[in-house]
């Protein structure tokens, strides 16, 4: 199979169409990139790229064609949507004559935001005569609209439009989340919408002899790390509170790893507050992530209580369940609905601060043993749910029936 893969992110940056890619290739596919220049998240083009220009780079056997784009800077709206709407005029413009003798099966769209960077994507399809797959990771115009980006009614329809046009486009949406599919389903009537959840690199669930980043606040007592984007959207107010009720507990402590919107408001708020109890550990490789992870008690995931995210599954779910390690969990819907299945951690609803409070009581007073168990049933429930193989495995199907259809 030869297989096109249209996505505004990929390696160097952390993203899940990165494993997606070499798994593809690792079983004998022919795979091909076409990306922007790496800015994500701090907004800096990485080391060795500059913003103009097409780069052109092999990856694990993977051709990576990269176009030029405006970076994401400083994160304001403004910037923000010149970086979207770059990669999707450079698509337009040089992805035709990039790949005017490329032959392929099919392409694949990664579907974070902006959903709208299918566009181009079907319009190669449509020039190539082949099927175009998106993958939905985010909800628009749901997304913008809980991020605060966008507040108006009248914008915000009209996104919805072009949500509508973008989806009419492809012929068939696969979602990451079960609660994706009916609000999918309205927007693109005539295309099929499968729900296809995301894994993790094989590194969390097996791991390998790496060395190990010293991080001194996981090394004694009864440690709670966040991992992960330190937004809005995590309600990281939520887990300040409930830090400020847990300070007469001196063991325990909230480590956070991870870079963000929020990470500036966070070191100003616990200067001011004097929470020595949570700890900015900064940010790290995606490679040493898993053995940072099984160094914690127990691990932090949270979501604001927007009804945007009480649909969405962030992709970190997967990686603590898949390092085995206990979970709490400070959200909604279907995220909620995975971990309470798991039998893997406890749940306390977004933004209830006492309720969070009590699930890191929960777990704290819980034997070695009992937490040994948390951290087993996660792993098997990963196994069975979200294993690497059988997933690819699932998305070699949808590409074949698509190809043999045509």
């Amino acid at each position: 199979m030869k297989l096109l893969i249209f996505t505004q992110h990929f390696w160097p940056e952390n993203f899940r169409i990165n494993e997606v890619a070499s798994s593809m290739k690792s079983r004998g596919h022919s795979v091909d990139v076409v990306t922007a220049k790496p800015n994500y998240p701090e907004g800096k083009f990485y080391k060795g790229y500059k913003a103009f220009g097409i780069n052109k780079e092999v990856w694990k056997g993977v051709k990576v064609y990269r176009l030029p784009i405006v970076s994401r800077g400083n994160k304001s709206f403004l910037r923000l949507s010149l970086n979207y709407l770059s990669f999707i005029f450079s698509s337009l413009l040089f992805s035709p004559l990039l790949l005017r003798k490329k032959k392929y099966d099919i392409i694949f769209v990664y579907g974070v935001s902006p959903i709208f960077q299918v566009i181009p994507a079907s319009f190669i399809g449509w020039l190539k005569g082949i099927p175009v797959v998106l993958w939905v990771q985010d909800l628009w115009p749901q997304s913008v609209e809980a991020t605060g980006y966008i507040k108006s009614h009248f914008l915000l329809k009209i996104l919805e439009k072009f949500v509508k046009f973008s989806y009419s486009h492809t012929d068939l949406i696969l979602v990451q989340s079960v609660k994706f599919v009916d609000f999918v389903s309205k927007l693109s009537p005539n295309v099929p919408v499968k729900y296809y959840p995301n894994s993790v690199d094989k590194n969390f669930y097996s791991p390998r002899k790496i060395c190990i980043p010293k991080i001194n606040s996981l090394k004694s007592g009864f440690s709670v790390l966040f991992a992960g984007n330190v937004g809005k959207a995590q309600s990281m107010e939520t887990i300040v509170s409930a830090a400020t009720k847990l300070l007469k507990f001196k063991d325990i402590k909230i480590v956070i790893i991870g870079s963000g919107s929020k990470i500036k408001w966070l070191e100003e708020t616990i200067k001011d507050k004097n929470l020595e109890n949570i700890f900015l550990e900064g940010s790290y490789p995606n490679e040493v992530m898993p053995s940072i992870m099984r160094q914690a008690s127990a691990l932090l995931v949270s979501l604001s209580d927007q009804p945007i995210f009480a649909l969405t599954v962030p992709n970190k779910v997967q990686a603590y369940l898949a390092v085995g390690r206990p979970i709490i969990a400070s959200l909604n819907g279907e995220c909620a609905r995975i971990i309470n299945a798991s039998r893997a951690g406890f749940c306390a609803p977004s933004e209830d601060v006492n309720g969070l409070v009590n699930a890191i009581l929960k777990i704290y007073h819980m034997t070695p043993e009992e937490l040994l168990q948390l951290g087993n049933n996660g792993r098997s429930y990963f196994k069975n749910h979200f294993d690497e193989h059988i997933l690819i495995d699932n998305l070699i199907k949808h590409f074949e029936c698509l190809i043999n259809k045509d």
